[in-house]
């Protein structure tokens, strides 16, 4: 019989693990994050992506013939801007996705899901992950399948150059810059109206205007009264103009580049020292993760160079060197010491083979 009062019986919810939901939550909050990054429409932060798309453009590769220079480029500010990049391959090259899911399994991608865009509105592909490039830049260890930005790593300075150069727009946009209060002895309104209308459009003339004596609770006004009172705002009390320094040079190093480069007062050897750091420490690394995605997707070996045509190296110093050298194996040969004694003796001075350097 059916009794309408009968409890019904509760239902169990299986819930996942008490870290899991927390995981995803966090691990999407900093792909999220990661893809734009705090004062990425400032100067400074466009030069150094610039030098990096630059430098990327103009690298050697060989083994291959789909990286082509606009897939580098483009590349190069992806990982700026982003800390990722990831390309589609196909037959008639690289494709760059805008956007893209994926899909791990032991913390490495297996597939994804990519946007790619087109003139009519983009389209979605799914591919495994032998069909894609992925390249990643400071990865977090609890999400090393997304990159993070440089600008995203070093936030506290990307928000103190952003905060700066917005705070300085303002005050040049809003601020009476120029502008004084000039004491006149008591009069009707529109006398005062007429006299500041008359004031106005003359730069660099100089105006003389009659004054009387004002005479008030039984004396003459003081003369420091007649002084104009300048009310420019004081920018150097505040000392955003060295702090502004401070925030670009920060940046600047976020991106692998001396803050020297960009000085008004540097010199030829700074500035060939500057490059060397960019492309040895900051961009050749990045060129290796890229030879070694592309070594494993295409099945052949495949190497990226950027120290050669950026050409951060002295001209000069590597003359001598190379005189150097050639006047050391010419003694060599001269005193009999070659084959085996020769490399040996290079060996010492870390230039032989296998000395353990590289």
């Amino acid at each position: 019989m059916f009794n309408p009062f009968k409890r019904k019986e509760a239902v169990v919810v299986t819930r996942s693990q008490s870290g899991y939901t927390a995981e995803i939550i966090g691990a999407r909050e900093s792909y999220i994050a990661g893809t734009r990054g705090l004062a990425d429409l400032t100067a400074t932060v466009q030069s150094a992506v610039s030098l990096w798309e630059g430098a990327f453009t103009l690298a050697d590769v060989s083994g291959t013939d789909l990286i082509d220079r606009a897939s580098l480029g483009l590349m190069a500010r992806s990982l700026a801007l982003r800390g990722e990049w990831v390309a589609y391959i196909t037959d008639d090259g690289l494709v760059q996705a805008s956007d893209w899911d994926v899909t791990t399994k032991n913390g490495k991608p297996t597939a994804y899901r990519l946007t790619i865009p087109e003139t009519g509105g983009a389209q979605t592909v799914t591919a495994l992950a032998g069909e894609v490039l992925h390249i990643r830049i400071g990865c977090d260890p609890a999400a090393p399948y997304y990159g993070t930005a440089p600008l995203r790593r070093a936030s506290l300075s990307a928000g103190l150059l952003q905060t700066l150069e917005t705070a300085l727009a303002e005050v040049y946009e809003t601020a009476p810059m120029g502008s004084q209060i000039v004491p006149f002895p008591e009069g009707p309104a529109n006398d005062l109206e007429t006299l500041g209308r008359g004031f106005r459009g003359r730069r660099g003339s100089v105006l003389l205007r009659e004054s009387v004596a004002v005479t008030a609770a039984g004396g003459p006004a003081p003369s420091t009264d007649w002084k104009p009172s300048d009310v420019s705002p004081d920018m150097q009390k505040t000392m955003a103009s060295q702090s502004h320094e401070h925030a670009k040079a920060a940046i600047l190093n976020v991106f692998g580049i001396l803050p020297a480069l960009l000085s008004a007062n540097t010199t030829g050897p700074l500035v060939r020292e500057a490059q060397r750091h960019l492309a040895t420490w900051g961009l050749q690394p990045i060129a290796m993760l890229l030879a070694e995605e592309a070594t494993t997707k295409l099945g052949q070996p495949v190497m990226v160079d950027v120290l050669r045509p950026v050409q951060a190296f002295d001209v000069g110093g590597r003359a001598r060197a190379l005189s150097t050298i050639v006047k050391a194996m010419a003694e060599a040969k001269a005193a009999g010491v070659e084959g085996a004694d020769f490399d040996k003796a290079l060996t010492l001075v870390n230039w032989g083979l296998d000395d353990g350097v590289g």
